[in-house]
């Protein structure tokens, strides 16, 4: 595979999912770090996919995976889960459920797999890049694999 093992390649060859590495150098100080990762393997914005854990209704945490130039709607992050509100996790909370560390969190191969939300726009293209587990290395991926993967659905969740 070429790339350093993560739990989210190691996720992907498990499932016999195909799935192709591009690894990145971004300094993660950069203002819109989104942003300068799909500038720096050479990709469209809303093709590059952001992961983001967020807490329902003060209780349960989830995922909503949406264009790095966009924003997570917590509003409509809340209504997928049939919740009332939605918050950002405490990123401290995020990393211990997912076994990674943010700025490199998966939708893929996550310690404690949570629910989770894609943005419909996903399923405009033939291929999209997630994290591959750690900061540095994106993972090209079909989207319904990733949507197989994760057990997720698709609503319009980003603004």
């Amino acid at each position: 595979m070429g790339a350093r093992a993560t739990p989210a390649l190691t996720a992907a060859e498990r499932a016999d999912v195909r799935v192709v590495p591009h690894e990145y150098d971004v300094a993660h100080t950069v203002s819109d770090y989104g942003v300068a990762v799909a500038q720096a393997i050479g990709q469209e914005v809303d093709r590059v996919f952001k992961t983001l854990v967020a807490e329902v209704d003060g209780e349960r945490l989830v995922v909503g995976v949406v264009p790095v130039a966009a924003r997570l709607d917590l509003k409509a992050l809340a209504a997928a889960f049939g919740g009332r509100r939605a918050e950002m996790a405490d990123p401290a909370r995020a990393e211990r459920a997912t076994g990674y560390v943010v700025g490199g969190i998966s939708p893929l191969g996550q310690r404690r797999t949570l629910p989770t939300v894609i943005d419909e726009t996903v399923e405009l293209f033939d291929t999209v890049f997630v994290s591959g587990g750690r900061r540095g290395l994106q993972i090209e991926i079909a989207p319904g694999d990733l949507i197989r993967l994760t057990g997720a659905e698709t609503a319009p969740i980003a603004r």
